[in-house]
């Protein structure tokens, strides 16, 4: 098998074999393992980094006519390659097998979620940073006030700032360990208005972060729509505040060939235009096919009349669905669209069957 397949390893298999890969790794650490078990362990590591060994020349193959040196997918190939190699050289026998845990970062090569992560913290760095100081002033001013009103009473614990700072992190954190806690009373107030104050801190963190994966997923989803509605060539006469409407109303789907889109008969409460692919339009004389950049199931929209024909996905076909209830929409605040769909509609209305 040549090299070059090997950097399509698929996300699934990435994730198995790194887990088969730890897997080994936590066992190899027993003391009761005979010497058999041990030496399978290790083979099957081997057999792991053999096959990262390929997927790693694969990529580098697959990428040559780029420069890939800072793509994330390549510098993980890469380091699950060279740490264990580094290790099985470098270090001693007990501990090499430990290094494979490298390999964790395997399933994470293809992942979109740790791109769109580091995306939303760049974006929201400024707001991030506030909330960290603010958690960062409450954790040194609590451990200060601790350290005070606690060294007298519990030396060995609040004898100093760094040991009341470990409290400070338990109590804002309101994790709660119960290995150190206040004795007087001011300072369990304290270490309620830490709770407290750890609670706000740590929700404000949540709802910047939920808020910027939000806005970010939204944006990238006008960008996507965006590009489909600008595909399609109905659309090109319009301008750029009539084509926001429409992304906005419009809604992407994505067909298999064969599958029916709309049967003959059914009350039509959407129009169709095909992105990508064909359609087949079953008329009564012959099937007419619908390519990228047709429409159909518009006179649902305009007159309310039930399907006339049955639609199919000829090939895999990327639509954009429009709705009567958004047609409606559209048609009040851009009357445009509704007239050039019409208008449209009724030129083509004579060569193309109605649906």
């Amino acid at each position: 098998m040549s090299a070059v397949p090997f950097s399509k390893i698929s996300s699934p298999l990435n994730a198995l074999l790194a887990a088969t890969g730890l897997l080994m790794v936590a066992l190899l650490t027993t003391s009761d393992l005979t010497p058999q078990a041990r030496f399978a362990c290790q083979l099957v590591l081997v057999a792991i980094w053999v096959a990262y060994v390929l997927q790693l020349v694969g990529t580098v193959l697959s990428q040559r006519h780029r420069l890939p040196g800072g793509t994330p997918p390549l510098m993980i190939d890469v380091f699950a390659v060279l740490v264990p190699l580094a290790a099985f050289l470098f270090v001693g026998s007990r501990d090499r097998s430990l290094y494979c845990a490298i390999w964790l970062l395997k399933p994470l090569r293809d992942s979109t979620f740790f791109r769109l992560m580091a995306k939303v913290v760049a974006n929201e760095y400024r707001n991030l940073l506030g909330v960290t100081s603010v958690f960062a002033s409450v954790l040194f001013g609590a451990s200060v006030a601790g350290y005070v009103i606690e060294r007298d009473i519990q030396p060995d614990k609040f004898g100093s700032i760094p040991q009341a700072m470990w409290w400070a992190v338990v109590t804002l954190s309101t994790t709660g360990y119960g290995d150190e806690i206040p004795q007087s009373l001011a300072g369990r107030v304290l270490a309620g208005l830490v709770m407290m104050s750890g609670i706000g801190i740590f929700a404000l963190w949540a709802g910047i972060l939920a808020t910027g994966f939000y806005e970010e997923v939204r944006r990238r989803d006008f960008v996507r729509n965006w590009q489909l509605v600008a595909a399609v060539p109905l659309f090109q006469r319009l301008g750029s505040a009539a084509l926001i409407e429409i992304v906005r109303a419009l809604r992407p789907r994505t067909v298999p060939a064969g599958a029916v889109i709309c049967r003959k008969g059914d009350v039509g409460d959407q129009m169709f235009f095909i992105v990508e692919g064909r359609v087949s339009v079953a008329t009564p004389d012959h099937p007419v096919e619908l390519g990228t950049g047709s429409f159909f199931g518009e006179m649902a929209l305009i007159s309310g009349e039930p399907r006339s024909a049955t639609v199919s996905a000829a090939t895999e076909v990327s639509l954009l669905s429009l709705f009567a209830v958004d047609f409606q929409m559209l048609s009040s605040s851009s009357p445009e669209i509704a007239e050039t769909i019409r208008k449209t509609a009724l030129e083509r209305r004579g060569g193309l069957p109605k649906e």
